[in-house]
Formats: structure tokens, sequence, C-alpha cells
């Protein structure tokens, strides 16, 4: 699909999906009919999702994804390219759609309390939140992703995958006694599930960043964010204009 425009879209959603198994193949072929291409996981706790197609194909299936009452909430962040950046269609079944190992996190029962991007953007601009507390970005993804782009100051456990979030949130607890906690990822997949940990774990005040760095970027131009946001497709990298570096 070179020389036009492709729509790339992610999305996740956390809701309890105890077909999981059937809807597997009903979302592989209205993917598959619509010429699709990228990841779907779902898990008893929701589905997430990395596609790109035609303008037409990706909407169409995002509507139709819509059709189910479970989906409404569903809102996928879209960026642009000139090629398709996955090479083949997969629908797979995970225990969870972002790996923690800690069952006692059920993000589909309560979701973690939130903060915009541009409130987090003003709140970063003053050093501080609406109450004048200290605010502190925490980075919940992967060393190598880190390394290509993250908040200027933000804490950084040097984790190698999400599954160690928890210890190293256990051992680095007194960083964040007394400040509002910004808890951030990617698309915001992994950043609810860690403010729901933290929040367990007795960090006195938490909030995830809704829609993770790609919307940042999309609602603020990137303030305070240096470098780039790693993608797991063949783009790589995106800017904060969303465009591959």
């Amino acid at each position: 699909m070179r020389n036009v425009n492709v729509l790339n879209i992610s999305a996740y959603r956390f809701v309890e999906l105890p077909d999981a198994a059937t809807l597997r193949e009903r979302v592989r072929e209205r993917a598959a009919t619509a010429g699709l291409m990228g990841t779907v996981l779902l898990a008893e706790e929701g589905i997430n999702l990395f596609l790109a197609g035609a303008p037409e194909g990706v909407r169409g299936f995002v509507a139709w994804l819509h059709e189910d009452a479970r989906f409404t909430g569903l809102a996928p962040k879209e960026s642009w390219s000139a090629t398709v950046p996955f090479g083949k269609l997969r629908v797979k079944l995970k225990r969870e759609i972002i790996r923690m190992n800690h069952p006692a996190i059920r993000p589909h029962a309560a979701r973690a309390p939130a903060v915009d991007s541009r409130t987090l953007a003003r709140w970063l601009d003053a050093g501080h939140d609406d109450e004048g507390r200290p605010v502190v970005t925490l980075d919940t993804r992967n060393a190598f992703e880190v390394d290509q782009g993250r908040f200027a100051g933000a804490l950084d456990w040097r984790i190698g995958r999400f599954s160690e979030f928890p210890a190293a949130a256990l051992a680095h607890r007194e960083q964040m006694r007394g400040k509002t906690v910004v808890s951030y990822c990617t698309g915001g997949i992994r950043c609810e599930k860690a403010a729901l940990f933290l929040h367990d774990a007795g960090v006195e005040r938490v909030l995830q960043l809704e829609g993770g760095i790609l919307k940042y970027f999309e609602e603020t131009g990137g303030r305070h964010f240096e470098g780039a946001c790693f993608v797991f497709d063949e783009r790589e990298r995106l800017d904060a204009a969303l465009q591959p570096v």
C-alpha cells in the first residue's frame, strides 16, 4: 500500500470478555475483510489493538466494534504513514492484554483516576499540580523504550518487562512520597494498570496519563517530552507530530 495515506490506530479497553475465544474469530474475519494488518490481543480482561490500513477500512472496523456495547468507549488514537507498518494480521488470545502477573489488579472493575494531557502540560509548566503538590512523571515502559524518549525528569526504574513493575514500585515507594505521581506509557494500557497497583501499594496520590504519550503528542505538541516515542511496528519511533522519525 505504498504512495497512499495509511491510517494507523492503537486502542485498548479493559472490559470483561468471557467470550474472548469466540470473539477472536469474528474479529479476525472482520479485520481481514477490511484489509487490515496489525495485531489484536483479546483476553478476559479486555482488548488491545494496533491496526493499519485504508481509512475507510480502519474506521469501518472500529464502527463494527462499537456495535458491541462493551466497546462503545473504545477511543482509538490515530496517526498516518505512507506504508502499512505491519507484515500480517494477528488476532491472539492472551491471559492478560498487558502482562503484569498480578491478578488482584482488575482494571475492568474500576478505572484508575486520570489526568488529561493539557492539564499535565500545565502542571509541568508550573512545576506542581493545582493543589501545589510537586508533580513527578513515572515511565512504566521497558527500559529500551524509555531510552528513545521520555518526559524530562521522569522516574525510570529500568524494568525489562512490565511484569517487573510491581516489585520495582515497592522498592521505590520513597521516591513518590508527598508527590502527585503521573504514570505514563505509549497509549495508556500499562500506565492504567500501574496506577491501580500504586494506589493499592499505598502511594498517596497517583494518576494515569489519559491516552498515554500518543494522546499527549496530539494535544500538546510534546512539551516537556524529550526524544521520540517508541512504537511496536515498522515505524519504530514517532515524533511529537506523530510522524516516523
